[in-house]
């Protein structure tokens, strides 16, 4: 199985600290950002890594990761020219994917919990995608998951609702099989120009074929001034190693 860190954007929410830096390498705890999601795929057993960033910022991601050696892993980098969403950028990995299964996370998604039973689970599926969730104060805030608790699957994901039928967010971390590239170039782009991983989550939906896992621990995305504070008080908690159980 190969892993895929999507690390590209601008970070302008987190202006001026982004200013001469990609968000990605900002520290976090005792570390770059960047680290803990490589920690993530590596707690489950995935050392074959891409890495897609922008080509502002590619020199410095390199500069900072290197082969891989350092992780026991082997990377690989791909530039996104353009910021043309998240499902653009994963597209940029089919060549890399070479027609495994994949699990995907986004850069600034901080968890402290290993994400290895839930990449187990996948292995186990026989089709489809399977998606991590995470129970929040404000779903209204993330895209949120109607969910078939008997079954396991997840019934539908809507995007910041006003009236949200759960409180369970869909966090940035994706598995996939290789299908999903064929999922990516029927997709039109949104009203903002962007190809959206919502909308190859809810191909998913659509077809019946989204499982869904709960993440224990504590989860962020670290894409605001608030969430970037809360992730490092929850890195430097547990001093940046992930905990493979309670």
């Amino acid at each position: 199985m190969k892993g895929i860190i999507l690390a590209g954007g601008t970070g302008t929410r987190l202006y001026p600290l982004t200013k001469v830096t990609n968000k990605h390498l900002l520290p976090v705890g005792k570390e770059p950002m960047i680290f803990n999601p490589i920690r993530q795929l590596n707690s489950a057993g995935i050392h074959d890594i891409l890495i897609v960033t922008s080509k502002e910022h590619m020199g410095e991601i390199v500069r900072l990761l290197g082969s891989g050696e350092e992780f026991g892993s082997r990377f690989t980098f791909k530039v996104q020219d353009k910021p043309r969403g998240i499902a653009h950028a994963l597209a940029l990995a089919e060549q890399f994917v070479d027609g495994e299964r994949m699990v995907v996370i986004l850069g600034d998604n901080i968890l402290t919990h290993s994400i290895r039973p839930h990449v187990e689970a996948f292995a186990a599926q026989e089709d489809g995608a399977r998606l991590l969730l995470k129970k929040v104060g404000e779903p209204e805030r993330f895209g949120v998951a109607a969910l078939d608790e008997e079954r396991k699957m997840i019934l539908e994901i809507e995007e910041k609702p006003k009236h949200p039928k759960s409180e369970h967010a869909v966090i940035g971390v994706y598995m996939y099989g290789p299908e999903v590239f064929e999922t990516i170039r029927s997709m039109k782009p949104s009203d903002r120009g962007e190809l959206e991983i919502t909308s190859v989550n809810n191909e998913y939906v659509w077809k019946g074929k989204a499982t869904y896992g709960m993440v224990d621990g504590e989860w962020t995305d670290a894409g605001t001034f608030e969430s970037y504070q809360y992730a490092n008080r929850i890195l430097f908690s547990i001093n940046n190693q992930i905990k493979l159980r309670d």
